[in-house]
């Protein structure tokens, strides 16, 4: 029995030496990255406990006519966190870049502490507590997406890309977020939703702990601007976030084009299977199986980026979104639930990889004095999008059958890559080479 116990330790201890070896690989222990990977992925799983305790039945108890309404009102309340993060939390977080670890653990600390009055609301149907806490739930986790952006730089070690810790940092967040959203569809299976949510609380308060730790360079110092009468004005902070420039124009409009297609193919698939238009599967099977090919193109996507070596990241946005357009093609000439699926998990994989390196074009391209801002804009257009075509699906799964609704986004995508091309090309001739010599 005394040589029993340290055997069950070092196996219990060895999945996560594992994984520490794996987010602190390549420097990241250094500079700090493979901490934050870790902050991120406690992060993420605790925003999936949330999810799954909050997630319920009711689209599927309600006729299916029923369900649109509820969804097309679930579609519409999502965009009220970015309306916040966009022109709010963005400049603040920009103008206290000094306290970024004090921010990030500040957001987790809130979390924490309105994930035990949910639970309470929960319990009771306290319906006036439960929705503004969810809303403020949403916020917060926005905002430390948006810091967690903007200082990837600063703990980027010397032989690692950006796009590549960027995935690193998103393939682990996916992997802790499954796992959280499976722990805890048995807790509430056993004890109830709202014992999730208690037991979400001590995890945000931990990282929230960890958060405080990330290393000091992490905060940058504030920039002390001296007042000059004969300076010209400066524009506004919103509008310096707006002039975003040519390359990351060009890579939000590809990742807009994109998120357009992935709302989608969420809702419009989604009631297709409802509506039985979908055969060879029981509905519960394929939209299992729908599910099953989004998430995997997701981690396929963060595997992609993070074994990748580019340091082109605007060309990997081309490309994702012309891989995208082609198989949405394919797709509606041959439409069954199996062209179905692929087209979910080649969507989904454009949607994980063009974000990774958009995120990576901002942290190059934008200066640290509107990073926040900047990512917040981004956060705020990509939402929209994805808004706007999960309003599309839902709307054309009225009407349309499959081969026609895939064919309207189809031309969508082939729009935008071909304008996104000329613009490419119209910029790169304009760029005036520098004398030899």
């Amino acid at each position: 029995m005394v040589n029993f116990w340290p055997k069950v330790v070092r196996a219990v201890g060895a999945p996560g030496r594992a994984t520490r070896r794996l987010t602190h690989a390549n420097g990241a222990d250094r500079t700090g990255l493979g901490r934050l990977i870790e902050l991120t992925a406690a992060h993420s799983a605790g925003d999936a406990l949330i999810t799954v305790s909050l997630a319920g039945a009711l689209l599927f108890r309600l006729p299916v006519g029923q369900a649109r309404g509820q969804v097309a009102l679930y579609l519409l309340i999502t965009m009220v966190p970015f309306a916040v993060v966009a022109p709010f939390v963005g400049p603040v977080l920009d103008r206290f870049r000094s306290g970024r670890r004090y921010i990030m653990a500040g957001t987790l600390f809130a979390r924490g502490l309105l994930c035990w009055g949910m639970a309470g609301a929960v319990h009771s149907s306290d319906a006036l507590t439960l929705f503004p806490s969810a809303l403020a739930v949403l916020v917060l986790s926005k905002a430390y997406n948006v810091s967690r952006a903007a200082i990837m730089p600063s703990v980027l070690p010397a032989d690692i890309p950006l796009v590549t810790a960027n995935a690193r940092v998103s393939l682990f967040a996916l992997v802790s977020a499954g796992v959280g959203a499976a722990v805890s569809t048995g807790v509430a299976a056993l004890a109830g939703p709202e014992w999730v949510l208690r037991a979400t609380m001590p995890l945000f308060l931990a990282a929230g702990v960890v958060a405080v730790r990330l290393p000091r360079h992490v905060d940058s110092p504030d920039v002390e601007v001296e007042a000059d009468v004969d300076a010209p004005v400066r524009p506004s902070r919103w509008r310096t976030t707006l002039s975003v420039g040519q390359v990351v124009g060009e890579a939000m409009t590809a990742n807009a084009a994109i998120r357009v297609q992935a709302g989608f193919l969420v809702f419009f698939l989604l009631f297709l299977v409802q509506d039985h238009h979908l055969h060879g599967l029981a509905p519960e099977a394929a939209l299992t199986l729908l599910a099953l090919a989004a998430g995997g193109g997701g981690l396929a996507g963060a595997a992609v980026a993070s074994w990748s070596r580019s340091r082109s990241p605007l060309l990997t946005v081309l490309v994702t979104l012309a891989v995208t357009t082609v198989t949405t093609v394919a797709a509606a000439f041959f439409f069954s639930l199996w062209t179905a699926l692929v087209v979910a998990l080649v969507g989904a994989f454009g949607q994980s990889l063009g974000k990774l390196a958009l995120d990576a074009i901002v942290q190059r391209e934008i200066g640290e004095e509107v990073r926040s801002s900047t990512f917040g804009v981004v956060e705020t257009l990509l939402q929209i999008a994805w808004v706007f075509g999960g309003l599309l699906g839902l709307v054309m799964s009225l009407f349309a059958p499959g081969p026609a609704g895939l064919a309207v986004v189809s031309a969508g995508l082939a729009f935008s890559f071909v304008w996104l091309l000329a613009v490419r090309r119209r910029r790169l001739a304009t760029v005036t080479p520098e004398p030899a010599g």
